[in-house]
């Protein structure tokens, strides 16, 4: 991990999330979510708004061109997951794809930018017009960017 990521880890207090990260980190990258046969999933390393710990979350695995993108969706619930106020809080973040961790910069996107990413996102990942139908927000999105 980079000098920027060191501290004190709190791990997530839902369980599937911990249990997702454990599952990824021990296998060097390899699980996806809901295994076998799952979504692949990369993890992301934020720094706490509030706590300044190390926080670590799975997400889709969204990436193009060498940049990945964050999909706010915490399942179509009508808050954010809490990595967005991390993001917005510590927009340097730490992106586990695989075995390879690199350092990116998050920005939220939103206009045409948004719109193309959005639709990238929902050709992968087609359950995120149910989540987005499920809430009166619109779910972030962020761009990680070396």
């Amino acid at each position: 991990m980079s000098d920027h990521f060191e501290g004190e880890y709190a791990p997530s207090p839902t369980d599937w999330v911990r249990e997702a990260v454990e599952q990824f980190e021990s296998s060097g990258g390899e699980v996806s979510l809901n295994e076998p046969g799952g979504a692949p999933i990369v993890v992301l390393t934020t720094v706490g708004a509030k706590t300044g710990k190390i926080r670590k979350s799975p997400i889709m695995r969204i990436e193009k061109d060498g940049k990945y993108l964050a999909v706010a969706s915490n399942g179509g619930r009508r808050e954010n997951p809490g990595w967005v106020a991390n993001l917005r809080a510590h927009p340097t973040v730490e992106l586990q794809d695989g075995p390879v961790r690199k350092t990116y910069v998050a920005r939220r996107l939103d206009g045409e930018e948004r719109r193309q990413w959005w639709e990238y996102a929902v050709a992968l990942w087609p359950t995120y017009t149910e989540w987005q139908e499920k809430t009166d927000r619109q779910i972030p999105l962020f761009l990680l960017e070396e």
